[in-house]
């Protein structure tokens, strides 16, 4: 039970690190870079936790709430450091995307192209499995950022009076 819980520690310390390296890619101010660490330290311990506590969880279901947690976590954040909450909630979302779903579809659709004869019908439902699995995983993490951001913004773009 105790090395599980470390297990997910360590896999959500990773994934801070992860996000950093995003938040460094997308070239994000040097004073976001901490706050982009403890963001994707979050995601993932959130994720990697529910997937570990709540039996019979999926890994969409545990990538949406890690997603919206992120997305309700980035609002005050960024408004402590002056910039948008996006610079937060997506490089900490992005170690969640599901690589391994989406690399074990791209190398199914590379099966399907060759000759496989009488296993065709399991390589094509195993694709397909990852693929939809993928894809809402994807869906998951962009609604769970996105929603909590537009819930909490005031006033449409076209109403702010620029000086």
């Amino acid at each position: 039970m105790m090395n599980e819980w470390f297990d997910v520690g360590i896999k959500a310390f990773w994934c801070g690190f992860a996000a950093l390296g995003f938040g460094v890619l997308f070239n994000a101010p040097r004073r976001t870079l901490f706050a982009i660490w403890a963001g994707g330290f979050l995601a993932g311990f959130v994720k990697f936790a529910s997937l570990q506590a709540i039996p019979g969880s999926g890994v969409i279901f545990c990538s949406f709430i890690a997603a919206v947690i992120v997305g309700i976590a980035s609002i005050p954040v960024a408004h402590s450091r002056h910039v948008p909450p996006m610079i937060f909630a997506i490089p900490s979302v992005i170690p969640l995307v599901p690589g391994v779903f989406a690399y074990r579809t791209m190398l199914g659709l590379m099966k399907l192209t060759g000759n496989i004869g009488s296993e065709y019908s399991q390589v094509l439902s195993d694709t397909v499995h990852n693929g939809v699995i993928t894809l809402f995983v994807i869906m998951a993490l962009s609604l769970g950022v996105a929603v909590p951001l537009h819930i909490t913004t005031k006033d449409s773009v076209k109403k702010i009076r620029w000086k």
